[in-house]
């Protein structure tokens, strides 16, 4: 196994990779600085879009040349050839202390994603559901901080965390319908150094990637909820995975630059560096598109 740099952007919260298997190119986000980046495998290439508010995650589209944005007010659709931004619905107008966070499509072209306090404290926060139609359907709430939204290869569970709550969840889903349903612990998140769950990936093999932020590590879990294996990273405040690359065996990691807030650490000079770690003998699965 080998941790590389791949790209030493200063990201002051990167978040959100997305590997795009027909272009061959890897897209990752700058939250807090409200910017969406592309490049080649290799880090080669780079190009930037910058966006209206701060972004909590994306997804590409399978219907033109663009994504669909969780921006701090609302869901968006970008072009990436005119880099124009169109609001599609704002379902948190009404908030003023929140914003739309991590999300991930489902192999419908469904995009899920969830809304979290900014001061990371009360329970303001709900998951969303994006359909093709445009529709947009609240799944659950009570929530302090969304993260970690993704799907078993079979498509029968939906994973999910409310960063601070030291678990992620399980929940039973119905590809046909969007529904999730008996939610349960899947894993307990070690927190006694200060880390929490943050962005996640399910690689071929139905094992769950995420992201211990704040704590430097990213943790895989089996299909069982077990703690399968660890990684330790050279930086602490590693936010996001994803599998990528001509044959879906590098994961992908992001990392931010400055905490979002006082009470978190600092970190050394790698801080908001792009990631790849190479030769785990593990491969990922294709991100499935926005159907919209």
């Amino acid at each position: 196994m080998q941790i590389d740099i791949l790209l030493d952007v200063k990201t002051t919260l990167g978040e959100g990779p997305v590997w795009d298997v027909e272009q061959q190119r890897l897209y990752f986000i700058d939250s807090m600085d409200g910017r969406v980046f592309r490049c080649a495998a290799d880090g080669t290439d780079l190009r930037a879009w910058d966006v209206p508010g701060k972004i909590g995650s994306m997804a590409l589209r399978k219907n033109g040349e663009g994504a669909i944005l969780s921006l701090d007010k609302g869901f968006w659709l970008l072009d990436f050839k005119s880099g124009h931004c169109e609001l599609l619905h704002d379902p948190e107008s009404n908030l003023v202390d929140t914003r739309i966070n991590d999300g991930k499509c489902d192999r419908m072209g469904r995009f899920f994603a969830g809304s979290m306090d900014m001061m990371e404290e009360g329970p303001k926060g709900a998951l969303y559901r994006v359909d093709p139609d445009m529709t947009v359907t609240k799944l659950e709430d009570g929530i302090i901080c969304s993260n970690g939204p993704c799907f078993s290869p079979d498509d029968k569970t939906f994973y999910f965390t409310d960063t601070w709550t030291g678990e992620v969840w399980a929940y039973d889903y119905d590809i046909t319908t969007g529904e999730i349903s008996n939610r349960r612990t899947f894993a307990k998140v070690d927190t006694l150094n200060g880390g929490a769950a943050d962005g996640a990936t399910v690689d071929s093999e139905g094992y769950y990637w995420m992201a211990l932020v704040y704590d430097g590590r990213i943790c895989r879990f089996a299909p069982d909820g077990t703690l399968d294996r660890e990684i330790k990273m050279p930086v602490k405040k590693v936010t996001s995975v994803q599998f990528g690359g001509p044959d879906l065996d590098v994961l992908y990691v992001t990392s931010m630059a400055k905490p979002p807030l006082p009470r978190f650490p600092s970190d050394g000079v790698q801080r908001g560096s792009l990631f790849a770690i190479t030769g785990l003998g593990v491969t990922g699965i294709p991100e499935p598109r926005f159907g919209g």
